[in-house]
C-alpha cells in the first residue's frame, strides 16, 4: 500500500519547501500560526487542515490538487518563478 494522503502531504510540503527555500516560520506567517504549529503538522503530531492545502496551494501557485498528489507532482506544477534557483537572493527572501 502507498503513502496516506496525510504523510503524501507532509512530504509535498516538504519538498517544496526546499524547491524555494521557504522556512517553517515562512510558512508560518502565510498560514498565520506559530512556526510551532507548522512543526506539529510537519511532524504527524498535528494535522493539516483543508484551509492549509489551499492557503499552501495558493502561496505555492500550484492546484489543491497538486499539492495533494504528493511531492513529484507538487514541485512539477511549482512555477519556475517560485523555485529557489530563480528567486533573487535564494535564501532569505521574504515572501
Amino acid at each position: 500500500m502507498g503513502l496516506s494522503l496525510e504523510e503524501s502531504l507532509r512530504l509535498s510540503v516538504a519538498a517544496l519547501m526546499q524547491a524555494t527555500g521557504d522556512s517553517q516560520r515562512v510558512i508560518a506567517g502565510v498560514l498565520g500560526l506559530t512556526q510551532t504549529q507548522v512543526s506539529r503538522r510537519q511532524s504527524g503530531a498535528t494535522s493539516w487542515t483543508l484551509r492549509d492545502v489551499d492557503v499552501l496551494a495558493g502561496h505555492y501557485g500550484i492546484a489543491a490538487l497538486d499539492l495533494l498528489a504528493g511531492p513529484t507532482r507538487a514541485c512539477e506544477m511549482l512555477p519556475a518563478a517560485r523555485r529557489r534557483t530563480a528567486n533573487a537572493a535564494g535564501k532569505g527572501v521574504a515572501r
